[in-house]
C-alpha cells in the first residue's frame, strides 16, 4: 500500500492504542484534578469540577478504581488532587495508598468539591477550578480524554489551544475498509508489535480478572459458566469479563480504542479466544487485531468518541470483522460482516457507563459473529432497506451520522432522566 498511508496507520495506532485505568471519564476528571493541584503549587482548599453531559453520563455509575469502592465526579475530582500524578496520563491515579483513600472519603463528606453541569458544549469537556487563600488555577480537558486544552494560574492564561491545534500525527479521515485490509495484510509486525502485544498482553489480564469472579453484575463470569464447548460464548464471554472488573473497580489497566476500554476489551477478547479454537499462529492474530482496532476507529470517526450510541457496536462488529479475517475471509466477506453487525445492533443507547455495558459488549460481540456467519454463507442485508447501502464505507457513514447528529437529543433526554433520578 501507499507508504504515506502506511505510515498514517501506524500512527493511528501509536495514538489511540494508549493505556488507561477504569473508566476513562472518571480517570480524565482525576488527571485534570492532578494538574490544577500541580498548577496551584499545592493542595487546594476549595474545588469544582464542571462536565458536559457525556463526561456526567459515564462517571455517575461507574466505581473509580483505587477509590475504596466511591462512584462519581467529586470522588474522581478528589481522589485526582489529593493522590494523582498528571505525568502518568491515564493512569494518573495508579499510586493510590490507603491513607490518600481515607482522606478522599473524609473531604468528600466535608463538601470539598463542588460540580456542575456545563450546557452547551462539547460532549468531551472537563474544567476544574481550585483555590487556596488568594492563588487559583483552572483546566480543562477537551476532545480527548488526555487532551489538556487550558490551563491558567491567578488570573494568567499558561496555555490555550484549539482543537484544530491538538497535536495528532494520525489522520482517522483517511481510514478506509480497503485500505485497512490491505495494511492488515502488508504491515511488518516488527512495526506493531510493541503496541499490539501490549494490547494483548492488558486486556487478557483484565478479562482473565473478570472471569475469575463476578464483578458487579457478573455479566462474563456467568456467561462463561454457560459456554461449555461454545467458541461463541467463551468470546462473548472474555470481552464481557472484561467490562465488568472495569466498569466495578478493578484498577488495572486496558488498552483503549476511541478512548474506551470497553471497546478496547471488545476489538481484543473475541479474537483471542477464535485465535485459540482455530490455532492461528501469533502474526495472524496480530494482523487481526490491527484490523479490528482499525475498524473500530474508522467507525468512530463519524460518531466521535462520546454520544448517545453505544461504543460497543462499533467494536462488537469489528470483532466479526477480526474474526473472519482469521479464517481467511476475503475482504467482500469483511465488508459484509461490518453491514451485518451494524444493521443488527446499531442504535443501542449509551446510557451511562456501568455494569450493564459489559452485557451491552456480549450482544455486540454475538451480532458481530452472526454477522459474520451470514456473511460467510453470502448473505448480507440489501442495499435500500434502512441504512445499508451497497458500499461499505457509505453505510458505516449512515451509522456514523444517526450516532453524531440523529441521537443528539436522544443524549440530552437520557441525560435529564439520569439527572432526575
Amino acid at each position: 500500500m501507499d507508504k504515506k498511508q502506511y505510515n498514517n496507520y501506524l500512527a493511528i495506532l501509536r495514538e489511540e492504542l494508549m493505556p488507561a485505568m477504569g473508566c476513562t471519564e472518571p480517570i480524565a476528571i482525576a488527571l485534570a484534578a492532578a494538574k490544577a493541584r500541580e498548577v496551584l503549587g499545592h493542595m487546594p482548599k476549595e474545588m469544582k469540577a464542571t462536565c458536559s453531559g457525556n463526561i456526567v453520563k459515564n462517571v455517575k455509575g461507574v466505581v473509580v478504581p483505587n477509590s475504596g469502592g466511591q462512584r462519581g465526579i467529586r470522588a474522581a475530582a478528589v481522589l485526582g488532587a489529593v493522590a494523582g500524578d498528571a505525568s502518568k496520563g491515564l493512569e494518573v491515579i495508579a499510586d493510590v495508598k490507603e491513607d490518600d483513600i481515607a482522606r478522599v472519603k473524609e473531604l468528600c463528606s466535608q463538601g470539598f468539591c463542588d460540580q456542575a453541569l456545563q450546557e452547551d458544549e462539547e460532549n468531551l469537556f472537563i474544567r476544574i477550578d481550585v483555590s487556596a487563600g488568594d492563588d487559583t488555577a483552572a483546566v480543562e480537558i477537551r476532545q480527548n480524554h488526555d487532551n489538556i486544552s487550558y490551563i491558567e494560574k491567578n488570573g494568567t492564561v499558561l496555555l490555550k489551544r484549539k482543537p484544530s491545534e491538538v497535536s495528532r500525527i494520525g489522520d482517522k479521515s483517511r481510514l478506509n475498509m480497503d485500505d485497512i485490509i490491505d495494511f492488515a495484510d502488508e504491515v511488518d509486525i516488527d512495526d506493531i508489535d510493541d503496541i499490539i502485544s501490549r494490547l494483548i498482553e492488558y486486556n487478557t489480564h483484565i478479562s482473565d480478572t473478570g472471569l475469575a469472579r463476578p464483578w458487579g453484575a457478573g455479566v462474563g463470569y456467568t456467561l462463561m459458566k454457560e459456554a461449555s464447548k461454545s467458541t461463541r460464548m467463551r468470546a462473548r464471554a472474555a470481552a464481557a469479563a472484561g467490562s465488568d472488573a472495569r466498569m466495578n473497580g478493578c484498577s488495572l489497566p486496558v488498552i483503549i480504542n476511541s478512548g474506551s476500554g470497553n471497546q478496547g476489551i471488545t476489538c481484543t477478547m473475541p479474537i483471542i479466544v477464535y485465535a485459540k479454537e482455530l490455532g492461528i499462529d501469533s502474526d495472524r492474530v496480530k494482523r487481526a487485531l490491527v484490523l479490528t482496532d482499525l475498524v473500530t476507529l474508522h467507525q468512530k470517526y463519524y460518531i466521535g468518541n462520546l454520544s448517545a450510541y453505544c461504543g460497543a457496536v462499533s467494536a462488537g462488529a469489528a470483532a466479526g470483522c477480526g474474526i473472519a479475517y482469521l479464517a481467511g475471509a476475503d475482504r467482500q466477506v469483511i465488508k459484509n460482516t461490518l453491514i451485518n453487525a451494524l444493521d443488527t445492533t446499531g442504535g443501542i443507547v449509551c446510557d451511562g457507563a456501568k455494569a450493564s455495558c459489559a452485557s451491552k459488549v456480549s450482544s455486540a460481540v454475538d451480532a458481530g459473529i452472526t454477522g459474520y456467519i451470514m456473511a460467510k454463507n453470502g448473505h448480507v442485508f440489501p442495499a435500500g432497506e434502512g441504512l445499508v447501502e451497497k458500499d461499505c464505507e457509505q453505510t458505516i457513514q449512515n451509522f456514523g451520522r444517526v450516532g453524531r447528529d440523529g441521537m443528539k437529543s436522544t443524549d440530552i433526554e437520557i441525560l435529564h432522566i439520569m439527572l432526575e433520578k
